[in-house]
């Protein structure tokens, strides 16, 4: 094993860990090491371990986040900071990396965290895993987003793309959500769709119907579950909610075994200058369509274990062996 470099005020299990990371993203060789922290740590003493390895972090909470921001030498990736399992989290960090560009589908990944629960114990790193982000992983990236001519803003597209990828992949309360979004030319689509009951979103001010407010997304996910589509404006705001859409589909050709719901998204893109989002509530696939057609189609991570979507490098040649990866599932 490796000796320390230096003095370090890292504990030995972690610096062991830090040292067998940078020993396999060497041989491998691996894109980078992710690392989730759950307390703040020597960044020196880590930045040294990894000398010659690509580090990305992710934290735990937001407090941690913004210290760990003012850190020299770090790549932090912005994660959700509400309690979740570790696999979930790791998910998270995986995908912000892949949609922020600092990693690519079919990257190697050396993980390290906490993977042990102890009550009352130290937040220390315990576990090791090595990922594949195979290509079958689709994530949208703001340069795929860019290539899009519409008049609708990156930040806008980005958040409801963001929204409706969030709940192919994981629905609501553990029940699968399918739904429209069409974001943009909002005055011509209201006028293409009506009310089915109430609208939900009615009486509310524009700050309160932002989508870049996370509680407002958060209420999101559940007016999705209502029929309908949820109408958003160029700025964000959500304009209406529970709309059923009502136009023609004349002229548009779609895939084999895409329901009305796509064909709905597909008509409303057509007659308007408006992007339609819509997610299946059969496999959880958001597609984004534009002049009536489809633009964009995004995969999900497989419902409901995230993890399938991983391999473990080596591990494609049959040999019979337990993967890092499945350590880590819940039972």
């Amino acid at each position: 094993m490796a000796e320390p470099r230096g003095d370090s005020s890292l504990p030995p299990q972690t610096l062991s860990l830090l040292q067998a990371a940078r020993r396999l993203c060497q041989q491998l060789p691996a894109d980078a090491v992710l690392l989730l922290a759950e307390t703040d740590l020597d960044w020196a003493a880590v930045r040294a371990e990894l000398e010659g390895c690509r580090l990305l972090v992710a934290a735990h909470n937001e407090d941690l986040a913004r210290k760990l921001k003012a850190e020299p030498g770090l790549d932090v990736l912005d994660i959700d900071a509400r309690p979740m399992p570790v696999r979930d989290r790791i998910s998270q960090a995986l995908l912000e990396a892949i949609a922020t560009e600092q990693l690519r589908t079919g990257a190697h990944i050396i993980a390290l965290y906490n993977g042990v629960e102890i009550e009352d114990g130290p937040d220390q790193i315990d576990s090791l895993s090595l990922l594949h982000l195979g290509e079958h992983l689709e994530r949208l990236s703001a340069r795929e987003l860019r290539r899009l001519d519409t008049h609708v803003p990156l930040e806008t597209l980005k958040a409801v793309v963001d929204l409706a990828t969030e709940l192919g992949r994981e629905g609501r309360e553990g029940k699968p959500i399918g739904t429209i979004f069409v974001v943009g030319d909002t005055r011509k689509v209201l006028g293409m769709t009506r009310i089915l009951g109430f609208d939900p979103v009615r009486g509310y001010s524009r700050r309160e119907r932002n989508l870049k407010d996370r509680r407002v997304r958060e209420s999101l996910k559940e007016i999705a579950k209502l029929d309908g589509a949820i109408i958003v404006n160029r700025d964000g705001t959500v304009e209406a909610a529970a709309r059923l859409i009502d136009c023609a589909a004349d002229g548009i050709t779609l895939s084999k075994g895409l329901g009305s719901r796509h064909w709905a998204a597909a008509a409303i893109s057509r007659r308007t200058r408006a992007i339609a989002i819509a997610v299946s509530e059969s496999t959880g696939v958001v597609r984004l369509f534009q002049n009536g057609e489809v633009v964009l189609h995004i995969e999900p991570f497989a419902r409901p274990m995230v993890w399938k979507q991983f391999e473990l490098e080596g591990a494609d040649n049959g040999d019979d062996m337990v993967s890092p990866v499945d350590l880590i599932k819940e039972k």
